[in-house]
């Protein structure tokens, strides 16, 4: 296994890696070492069942079945499709995934971990790839934070809400995706977390608090919070934080959701196809009943 940094604020591409085939424990053990490190790691030319898209990214952890079974793969729960393409009259996928900033499952009391993803279509004009997916380091992003606001939110908390980002995503023009019904609101109470995190892997702290779902500081008076988020939201938006990743046919992605926050640039058209499946890695191997405050740091198996 070759690790080939990008030398930009993330990413890097693992090369001489068959996904088709199990790996060993010390070898995951590494690849979790490197994703802390990188946040971002790109694994070309993997050809991959559904089957084994699932089983390479259940070495992981626990995988996410949404309670909306909205765009899974057929016979696979925990694989959902991200697509624009149409069969028959039918969707084949979710063709808005992740069309803002946003952390997944931010507002779940049990976060994710990483996000698995391999892409079988990618769009292409003139040549060049479409739909690229954006990241910012939330590494960096704290380091940034001037030390008195560090300190005076050290202890504070935000709440994480799962339909403020769905709402906003209905809100944009086209959009099919439906209200959500009473049932699933209840399967997905807001979420209250730390507003950083010590990130297990790296065991440095992190900013949790990203625009797509993050709603208040609990501490704060209303207009603390807000003027306190803007800023924050503002801050990671900064360019110095961004890395963009180009897709490849047949690459599989697999980043950290505790170390970044992602964007899914839709500049592609509705000829334009793409398909992507992809699987959700659960932190449950990080928290445990105490949750996101009192993290599980991680220790790699002895090669």
């Amino acid at each position: 296994m070759n690790i080939i940094p990008t030398q930009q604020i993330l990413g890097a591409q693992i090369q001489g890696l068959d996904l088709s085939v199990a790996l060993t424990e010390p070898l995951v053990d590494k690849l979790i070492l490197a994703l802390g490190t990188y946040g971002v790691l790109e694994f070309p030319n993997q050809t991959l069942t559904t089957a084994q898209l699932k089983a390479f990214s259940e070495r992981f952890g626990e995988l996410y079945v949404s309670p909306g079974g909205r765009a899974q793969a057929e016979g696979f729960a925990e694989v959902m499709i991200l697509s624009n393409m149409v069969q028959d009259g039918k969707p084949l996928g979710l063709k808005d995934a992740g069309q803002s900033w946003h952390t997944d499952m931010s507002y779940s009391k049990t976060i994710a971990f990483a996000n698995v993803l391999h892409g079988t279509v990618i769009p292409q004009r003139a040549g060049k790839p479409l739909g690229d997916t954006q990241f910012r380091n939330t590494h960096a992003v704290y380091q940034d934070i001037p030390k008195d606001l560090q300190t005076r939110l050290a202890n504070k908390t935000i709440t994480h809400d799962f339909n403020k980002f769905w709402d906003l995503m209905r809100s944009r023009a086209g959009s099919t995706r439906p209200a959500l019904s009473e049932q699933e609101k209840k399967q997905r109470p807001p979420a209250i977390h730390p507003v950083f995190l010590t990130h297990p892997i790296t065991r440095q702290k992190v900013l949790y608090a990203n625009p797509g779902y993050a709603t208040k500081i609990n501490e704060l008076e209303p207009h603390e919070s807000d003027e306190i988020l803007s800023y924050l939201f503002a801050l990671q938006l900064q360019e110095k934080y961004l890395y963009s990743y180009q897709w490849k046919k047949d690459s599989l992605l697999i980043w950290d959701n505790i170390g970044t926050m992602h964007n899914a640039v839709a500049d592609y058209d509705p000829d334009e196809h793409r398909y992507i499946r992809r699987c959700q890695v659960m932190a449950t191997r990080f928290y445990g009943e105490q949750g996101t405050s009192a993290p599980k740091l991680f220790n790699a198996a002895p090669a």
